[in-house]
């Protein structure tokens, strides 16, 4: 009984190893290997900027709550979401340095706005510029689909590496079967956020200024690139 068992177990040890035997691995069946590669340009539909206020910038010497309180009503006449386009990121003050410097009291306020085109980004800077709040700087370019647009320029990396392999190996009277491996090579995704006044291509006609309505604003397109490494069974 214990024999029957022993050899049972042993059996049961070996199946494995001989169905290895009689499979081969991936590695040695033969395959091609190739890159396939895929890009996307979007136009950027969430532009993020900053807007600093300040007493001490401020030439009328308006108080902080006042410069906050005309700003905010500016950028809700201009349209933006005052719940999810515009928010308080940073509050300072120099009260403490007073004390050993003597000088003015004077506070700041820190805002993060987003627009969603070229176009309110112009009436920001106008209306802004009419309450003497010069501080704005773009601080960065995404898109609200951005994970969308990944997936489907990764996808289309894929197809891409197959179809190469395909049209090669129907060259020379084979087709490429199943993938084996796949890898992502290289992921790259460029906003251009270095910068990024030189990639704000402003188109001012010849008779007007930045104050005027005639300001259209136009941003450098996010670039979406991906690169697959696939291998497939040459059939």
């Amino acid at each position: 009984m214990k024999r029957i068992i022993s050899i049972a177990s042993l059996l049961l040890i070996l199946l494995p190893i001989i169905a290895q035997v009689g499979t081969k691995n991936f590695i040695d069946q033969p395959y091609i290997e190739i890159n396939g590669k895929a890009e996307m340009e979007i136009v950027p539909d969430m532009i993020y900027l900053k807007v600093v206020i300040s007493e001490k910038d401020n030439k009328a010497k308006t108080s902080l709550e006042k410069l906050e309180q005309d700003m905010l009503k500016s950028l809700k006449n201009i349209g933006l979401n005052m719940k999810d386009d515009v928010s308080v990121i940073d509050f300072t003050s120099n009260f403490k340095s007073y004390w050993h410097k003597k000088s003015d009291i004077y506070s700041s306020k820190e805002f993060e706005l987003i627009a969603h085109d070229g176009e309110t980004v112009a009436k920001i800077f106008t209306e802004l510029e009419k309450l003497n709040i010069s501080n704005i700087t773009i601080a960065k370019l995404d898109h609200s689909k951005i994970e969308e647009y990944r997936q489907e320029v990764k996808v289309n990396a894929a197809k891409a590496a197959k179809n190469k392999a395909s049209k090669l190996l129907e060259a020379v009277g084979q087709r490429a079967g199943k993938v084996i491996y796949m890898q992502e090579n290289r992921n790259y995704y460029a906003a251009r956020t270095n910068n990024m006044e030189a990639n704000m291509l402003m188109k001012v006609s010849s008779d007007s200024n930045f104050k005027t309505n005639n300001v259209i604003v136009e941003f450098q397109k996010l670039k979406l690139e991906y690169e697959i490494m696939a291998r497939f069974i040459i059939e």
